[in-house]
Order: structure tokens, then C-alpha cells, then sequence
């Protein structure tokens, strides 16, 4: 028994240290020489200090600001430890209540916007974390935003259009805007 004993904990041991040390430790370094804005968080900074991350959605409530895409996390939005989706059906009531509250929201801020309301307004990504909206609700906020900050909506306009980007590799993905990095350049101007 024993002779199968130690060749198992020989092996064990080697892969232990080759999946738990040298591994990771490759992987880090690596990543750390040629990507470390990416494996540290793709952190927006205002000076030294850190204000969000291009990557993590993050509330927004002032109408002179883009509003962020709802969020499902718990105990409190747009926790990045906690991220998940509701698992709320289109029939869970709880659900419907939600969705209602958010369209009383958006329609109490902009009472005037007949725009239809994009459903990414309303709905919380499937991570409760996404950082971006979709062009159409971000033009459905441009008059509201240019209104609070007394700016040309044509102005906002062009904002949000120099922030929307495009599909990945041309064809991967939708058009998408980062709310975060719209309402820095906006808070930029004044």
C-alpha cells in the first residue's frame, strides 16, 4: 500500500505546485508586463485616485447625468462581488413592479420625452453590472441632459456620438455607450 501511496502524494504535490504556484504566477506576471490596465480593473482615474471602472456599471440619479442600465445585485446595486440577475420571469410580478417603476422614473424626469423608453433602460443586464446602454437610450436622455446642463441638445448630441462604440471586430456584439466615461466628458465641460 504504501508503495502506491507515495508516487500519489509525489504526484500531487508536483501538480499542486505547478496548478496553484507556477501557473497563476505565469498567468499574473504575464498579464501584469502586457496588459496591466486591463488585469488591474480598467480603472478610470481622476488624478490618483480611482472614480470607477470602465468594466462596472455604477448609479446614476442626477437628471444632468446619463442614467446607467438597471442593476440586479444584491444587497445593493452595481455590488461587483455580489453580480447576478434577478432570475425574474416576464410574469414574476416583482418583476412587472420594477419595470413600472423605472418607466414612472424616466417619465417623471423628462415628462415631456414621447420617445419610446429602449427596454436597457428598464431591465437589469444579465450580470446586473453592465457598464454601457445602448445609443437609442442614450438618445432618449440627451434632451433631458441637455436641458439640466443648459447645453445645445445638438452639443450633448455629439457627445454621446464621440463615446458610442462600435461592434467588436465589426460584426461581435451591439453599439454601445459607457455611461461612466459620457458624464465624465460631460462633467468636463463644466
Amino acid at each position: 500500500m504504501l508503495s502506491h501511496l507515495r508516487p500519489a502524494l509525489v504526484v500531487f504535490a508536483g501538480l499542486t505546485l505547478i496548478t496553484g504556484g507556477i501557473y497563476p504566477a505565469a498567468v499574473t506576471g504575464l498579464s501584469q508586463a502586457f496588459f496591466a490596465r486591463q488585469a488591474n480593473g480598467s480603472l478610470i482615474m481622476k488624478g490618483d485616485k480611482p472614480i470607477g471602472s470602465e468594466l462596472i456599471g455604477q448609479p446614476f440619479a442626477d437628471p444632468k447625468h446619463f442614467w446607467s442600465r438597471a442593476s440586479a445585485t444584491s444587497p445593493y446595486p452595481y455590488n461587483a462581488a455580489g453580480s447576478s440577475g434577478s432570475n425574474q420571469g416576464p410574469t414574476n410580478p416583482a418583476l412587472t413592479d420594477a419595470v413600472a417603476a423605472r418607466i414612472k422614473a424616466l417619465k417623471d424626469a423628462d415628462p415631456g420625452n414621447t420617445q419610446p423608453i429602449p427596454v436597457d433602460l428598464v431591465t437589469a443586464s444579465a450580470s446586473g453590472l453592465d457598464p454601457h446602454i445602448s445609443p437609442a437610450a442614450a438618445e432618449y436622455q440627451v434632451a433631458r441632459v441637455a436641458r439640466a446642463r443648459n447645453l445645445p441638445v445638438e452639443k450633448v448630441r455629439a457627445i454621446v456620438a464621440q463615446h458610442t462604440e462600435g461592434r467588436q471586430l465589426g460584426f461581435l456584439g451591439e453599439p454601445r455607450v459607457n455611461v461612466l466615461e459620457l458624464n465624465l466628458a460631460l462633467d468636463e465641460l463644466h
